[in-house]
């Protein structure tokens, strides 16, 4: 079985780089046919000066939608050929623009007519197929403009963890996870204080025996994420010791775990979830306000040095 027919449209990009080498290939015979001394790649670029002449590169690699580095090697291909001239603006003497040389300049009827020629035998060629190429590309270019395959991927995968994840209460046997997870994020970014090994130490005393909670996430059979609900009053708790393994970040699990924790609050009667962090872990702060907390300065001094901003999020029924 041909691989491509093994792995189907997952293999997208490259199949399209197979039919890329295909039709670069094919276009370096036509050049030859036409006795053009000229690479396929110059093509755009080359065109887009003799028909524009005096744009910048920028404005080049815009108009024809490849990088600026891209755009810039292959003007100066074009110029060691003595095909184009690059002199600077004057306008801006800053930037350099781009212009046919009288070796391009002479060059460039040649290749309309073989333009031409090509345009319309490609024409006759998407004829003879059953779905029109040219017209695909434009429908996919657009759609990827509205969503990357990357933002695309990841939206699949975040549904299958979601599915995967189990979302656990905490027992005595966890004790050494909740511990190792939380003391691993905060040496990685700060040290460990007294307050901590406090929680992490005696969580059944600390934590659950003051009216709070805490929440486990396992996935792939590991214990991979945790938080904690400690009770502040009777109507307020603050979310705390969110942690989530270093080998299962990205995965929306904080996500999974903050939402839990906001939903075991109301089942508690909570009508606010308080929060402390710090304005260096942005990914942190990009979940909180995710899951709908806002800074306040209401709070109280906190007891971690570390803290330096602190969230609230109002609970309705």
């Amino acid at each position: 079985m041909d691989f491509f027919d093994e792995v189907g449209p997952a293999a997208l990009g490259s199949r399209l780089r197979r039919l890329t080498d295909t039709m670069t290939s094919q276009a370096a015979e036509v050049y030859d046919l036409y006795h053009l001394p000229f690479e396929p790649r110059w093509f755009p670029v080359f065109c887009t000066v003799a028909q524009e002449p005096g744009r910048h590169v920028g404005d080049i690699a815009e108009r024809i939608g490849q990088t600026h580095a891209a755009v810039s090697q292959v003007v100066k291909d074009l110029a060691k050929h003595d095909l184009v001239v690059v002199q600077r603006g004057e306008a801006d003497q800053r930037r350099s623009v781009v212009a046919l040389s009288e070796k391009g300049a002479a060059l460039w009827p040649a290749l309309q007519q073989q333009t031409a020629d090509v345009r319309q035998a490609t024409e006759a060629l998407l004829a003879e197929t059953r779905h029109n190429l040219w017209l695909a590309i434009e429908e996919m270019e657009y759609a990827l403009s509205r969503q990357s395959l990357g933002s695309r991927v990841k939206a699949l995968r975040d549904e299958r963890v979601t599915d995967e994840v189990r979302l656990l209460d905490y027992t005595p046997a966890h004790q050494p996870d909740f511990k190792r997870l939380n003391v691993e994020w905060i040496e990685r970014y700060f040290r460990v204080e007294a307050a901590d090994l406090k929680a992490l130490d005696y969580p059944d005393e600390y934590i659950l025996q003051r009216g709070g909670r805490i929440l486990l996430a396992e996935y792939g059979g590991q214990v991979v994420g945790t938080c904690a609900l400690l009770k502040m009053d009777d109507t307020s708790y603050e979310l705390a010791k969110m942690a989530v393994s270093p080998t299962a970040q990205g995965l929306g699990i904080g996500f999974q775990l903050g939402q839990a924790a906001i939903t075991q609050a109301r089942a508690l009667g909570a009508r606010r979830l308080y929060l402390e962090s710090n304005t260096k872990l942005k990914p942190a702060l990009s979940l909180y306000h995710k899951l709908g907390f806002r800074k306040t300065v209401a709070g109280q001094p906190s007891p971690y040095e570390r803290c330096n901003i602190q969230m609230e999020l109002l609970l309705t029924s």
